[in-house]
């Protein structure tokens, strides 16, 4: 169950209304709210509160939000923030730069107050799973990671999936480690090439797509969800 009390939600958008609504109804469900009119606003604001959870227009004068998303997520401090664009516009290319900028999520307006709570509480379920130590729960003895029903261990590379142990090859072992980083959160094919194989080495489209099938032959096909033209996530 999410409290929501708990939660900080920066709302950016340069229309009022827009900003007084949200509002309203965030706090209506206990979220602690704060807003910005500006792409440069919601820099100050967000390095001053450290949301849990941004709500970003796309369409914005001057810095519109994608050049937001980006300059957001160049600061380590915003790392475990969501980000999730709030948006009338909704082509496939808008959504692609939205992820590709860092996003986490897509809501298109208009979209009713209910519906985007519900929204607004699956994403911050990572948070909950954070503070429960699901997610690299370790201490000086055990250095293994237990999420959902696999447990990995980074030293030996080895993963457990129920009972079943397996080692796994390192580019493969690497993959999993950076999509359970941050489960929910989309991976660009870009930034899995940069991560898992780096910027010097040259590999076809098609490396990706054989690990991820092989990684999900190991762990199930229900765990890596594909984005359409963006890149890929781990669903815990």
């Amino acid at each position: 169950m999410i409290h929501s009390e708990n939660y900080k939600v920066l709302l950016v958008d340069d229309e009022a209304d827009i900003l007084e609504f949200l509002s309203y109804n965030l706090k209506q469900n206990g979220f602690k709210v704060f807003t910005a009119e500006s792409g440069e606003k919601a820099i100050i604001k967000a390095k001053e509160i450290i949301p849990h959870i941004i709500l970003l227009d796309i369409m914005m004068p001057g810095m519109d939000g994608i050049e937001t998303c980006e300059k957001l997520r160049a600061l380590s401090i915003m790392d475990n923030t969501i980000i999730a664009f709030l948006t009338a516009r909704n082509e496939d290319y808008s959504q692609i730069a939205g992820f590709e900028a860092g996003g986490d999520d897509y809501i298109n307006k208009p979209i009713r107050a209910r519906v985007l709570i519900s929204k607004i509480k699956a994403m911050l379920k990572r948070f909950e799973k954070t503070e429960s130590k699901t997610l690299n729960e370790m201490n000086e003895d055990d250095k293994t990671i237990h999420i959902g029903n696999l447990i990995i261990d980074p030293e030996r590379y080895i993963i457990t999936v129920g009972t079943k142990e397996m080692e796994m090859p390192k580019k493969e072992f690497e993959l999993l480690l950076l999509l359970i980083s941050k489960p929910d959160r989309v991976f660009t094919r870009e930034q899995i090439f940069n991560a898992v194989w780096g910027n010097d080495v040259i590999v076809s489209d098609r490396t990706i797509d054989v690990h991820i099938r092989k990684l999900r032959e190991k762990i199930g096909d229900e765990q890596i969800k594909t984005i359409k033209g963006v890149g890929y996530k781990f669903v815990d």
